[in-house]
């Protein structure tokens, strides 16, 4: 069958990868695509949030698939505009998509049906923000309601960096997202990230990483969109995930059907493992990024085949097969972010890293000019080795970093750090 794929970034590469594997497939379009995708298909120019023109490219092409890989068309209706020309779509309908789209909705949504949370208070007004401020102190967590791509959540250490947070929020820092904040209290533990694979009425595990969010080494500096990542993670015990599965994704998925909008896709909770169980911080409708990048390569199974099967609205119940070794990913960033990064710099030897055992170089902000290759985007490449366990992955994953030469970005050299040190028993 002819599938669609619609992001251009890190996560849609690895995708690509996975769905280039599968004997169901004929062609793989991807929407736009990047250098990456398109060694694998046909990159396509399309604006997913032109509804019609998607529809239209579908019936021309005999696409039978749409796959969503980035949050925004999903909250922006393109499952509902495909489904109702009858063009099945792997990904969760706008009125599903809120559970991402509206970080408050899903905190009330916690609070209806008993979803272990931090407590929280909802503000769209200053002064009331401000006063539930000073009446819980630091350290605390303000959240713009809306999308923010990765950069909206401000962990404040002191009351004045709360208030700031507040503060830029209200003032249009990111736009409409920001015109309700969450304020909720501080949870303490180690976070992970846990992906879940959902029908509608239905979801199967679909593994666990853990990510590092700080652009600077040692868990420093303003939070980004993912700096690396590793998986499995082993703080996700068979028993965390049973904890997960009945008192998280399960509840949320019978508090969906009863609120008329049934999950399909990709489920990815943000969890706090505190000492009181898994908390959920947040969810997102889709694969992580950078974290598709490590749990994808480790998959066994059809990715194609299990996608159209949730799309259907009919998955297995069997858990998909994962492999026993790790993967860990590096992010190559431009120089500047997460502010404004330099573009334009030209990146030379990513053939060489390639070209080693066990890894995958995947494109997350790149164009070609030729034959050159230019950073054109914030996160540039993500840099993925697979290994017998998460040192050997990280070892393997920063020998293949060496081998690319980029003066114009950088990237941290500790992901993994807390896994290699448990895998050393320090």
């Amino acid at each position: 069958m002819n599938v669609l794929l619609i992001g251009s970034g890190g996560r849609e590469h690895a995708m690509a990868n996975a769905l280039a594997k599968s004997p169901l497939l004929t062609r793989l379009f991807v929407a736009p695509g990047n250098p990456g995708t398109a060694r694998l298909g046909y990159n396509v120019d399309l604006d997913a949030g032109d509804h019609g023109a998607v529809i239209r490219f579908c019936r021309e092409m005999g696409v039978a698939l749409v796959v969503i890989g980035p949050e925004q068309p999903l909250i922006g209706g393109l499952v509902d505009a495909l489904t109702r020309a009858e063009i099945l779509a792997f990904g969760p309908t706008q009125a599903a998509a809120q559970l991402e789209g509206s970080k408050g909705f899903t905190k009330d949504l916690c609070r209806e049906y008993g979803i272990p949370t931090a407590a929280y208070e909802r503000f769209s007004d200053r002064e009331k923000a401000f006063a539930y401020l000073r009446e819980k102190g630091a350290p605390i967590v303000v959240k713009a309601d809306g999308l923010a791509a990765g950069k909206g959540v401000v962990v404040a250490t002191t009351l004045e960096e709360a208030e700031r947070a507040v503060e830029a929020m209200f003032a249009g820092l990111f736009g409409q997202s920001g015109a309700e904040v969450v304020i909720e209290e501080f949870l303490e533990g180690e976070e992970a990230s846990f992906f879940a694979i959902c029908d509608g009425t239905r979801a199967v595990p679909f593994g666990a990483a853990q990510d590092h969010k700080r652009v600077g080494d040692g868990d420093t500096g303003p939070n980004t969109g993912g700096m690396g990542a590793y998986s499995p993670a082993s703080v996700v015990t068979p028993q965390i995930e049973a904890k997960v599965m009945a008192g998280i994704i399960e509840p949320t998925m019978r508090a969906m059907q009863e609120k008329g909008a049934p999950f399909k896709g990709v489920l990815y909770a943000g969890l706090m493992l505190t000492k009181d169980g898994p908390q959920l911080i947040e969810y997102n409708n889709r694969f992580g990024d950078p974290e598709a990048q490590v749990i994808l390569p480790r998959l066994e199974e059809d990715l194609l085949a299990i996608m159209l099967a949730a799309a259907r609205g009919a998955l297995s119940d069997a858990r998909p097969r994962f492999s026993d070794r790790a993967a860990l990913t590096v992010v190559l960033a431009a120089k500047g972010y997460p502010g404004t990064p330099l573009t334009g710099s030209e990146i030379k030897g990513v053939e060489r890293a390639e070209a080693m055992a066990d890894v995958v170089v995947t494109h997350a902000g790149t164009r070609a000019d030729g034959k050159r290759l230019l950073a054109a985007g914030g996160r540039v490449l993500n840099v993925t080795a697979l290994g017998g366990g998460v040192a050997e992955a990280q070892a393997k994953a920063y020998a293949a970093v060496d081998a690319i030469d980029w003066p114009g970005g950088f990237c941290r050299r500790d992901i993994g750090w807390r896994e290699v040190a448990r895998e050393r028993g320090a």
